[in-house]
Parts: structure tokens; sequence; C-alpha cells
């Protein structure tokens, strides 16, 4: 139940996040070439807003398995073999989310005892930057379900995205449907 209150929670902010962009960016556009205006934070608030939909995404990538690996040498092994491949690759995923949380709550840390305040944004700017930790513990946690999920048998590996397979089927896909309607 917490962890598909969680999933709902990243898909949410993520829409969230890539509506709001787009509708502030409409809105900065129209304002700038229809009323030779503009707000003077649009451009600040859709960076944060994009740092924050990147480090959700990080996470949520974990989870759905949309990253990006090169895993053809990983494939030659057999199930043990990937297993302990994907182990290692958790261990190493694992190592980097905590040193990136570590970093990013230094970081964080600074810019509150500084007191330094966002450029044309009247919100401290730790409050802004606070992703880095949070999404960096996020990812932690999702790489920490896929090892479980190696060790548990349930995995041969990290789940990545297989965009080479997946153009071959889409290849082969188009092949065949003229085939059929001959």
């Amino acid at each position: 139940m917490i962890s598909r209150f969680f999933d709902r929670l990243e898909e949410g902010l993520i829409a969230l996040l890539l509506a709001t962009m787009t509708l502030l960016t409409f809105v900065q556009v129209v304002l700038r070439y229809v009323f030779n205006s503009g707000l003077s934070w649009a451009l600040e608030a859709t960076s944060y807003m994009f740092g924050w939909l990147i480090f959700i995404g990080i996470a949520y990538g974990v989870k759905v398995g949309s990253h990006i690996g090169v895993d053809v040498v990983v494939k030659r092994f057999g199930p043990t073999g990937q297993r302990i491949i994907g182990l290692l690759a958790v261990v190493l995923a694992l190592l980097y989310a905590g040193l990136m949380f570590y970093g990013g709550y230094i970081y964080v840390d600074k810019m509150h005892i500084l007191g330094v305040e966002a450029e044309d944004i009247p919100i401290p700017r730790w409050i802004l930057l606070l992703i880095v930790p949070v999404g960096m513990a996020a990812m932690f946690i999702r790489v920490l379900q896929s090892g479980w999920a190696i060790l548990r048998g349930d995995a041969a590996g990290l789940k990545l995205a297989d965009e080479a397979g997946d153009m071959i089927e889409q290849f082969r896909a188009t092949e065949e449907a003229p085939e059929q309607k001959r």
C-alpha cells in the first residue's frame, strides 16, 4: 500500500511538473510575443521545475526500467552470472545514490545556513534544491527494491530499456504486416 502510494505520487508529480512547465512556457511566449511583456521569474521557475522533474524521473526510471543500459555482454552469461552482475550494478548504483545524497544534503544545508534566496523567486534556494537529496533517496530506495528482486530471484538484473530489442520487434512487425495484407 505504501509502495503504491509512492508510485502514484511519483507519477502525479511528474505529470504535474510537466504540465506546469508547459503551461508556464506557453504563457510566457504569449506574453512576450503578443503583449511585449513577460514574467521575470518564469525562466527560473521552469528551470527549477525541470530539475525536480529530472530527479523524480531518475527514481521512477529505475522502477519502470526505462534507463538505458548496455547489456550485450551481460546477456551472454547464464542466469547466475546475470544475477551476480546485476547485484554488482545495484551496489554501484547504491554507492552513486549515497554519494549524491550526501553531497546534495551538504549543499542544501549550506544554502540553508547562508539564507540564499533564488534570483527571481522570493523563496529560499535550499527549498528549491531540496530535490537533490530527496531524489537521490528515492533512487536509493528504488535500487534497493531492484536488488531485493534480484536476490529473491524475481529478476536476473536491473530492469533496463532494451531499445535495440524494441526496434527489432518493431521492424519485424512492419515486415510481417504487409505479408498479411496480401
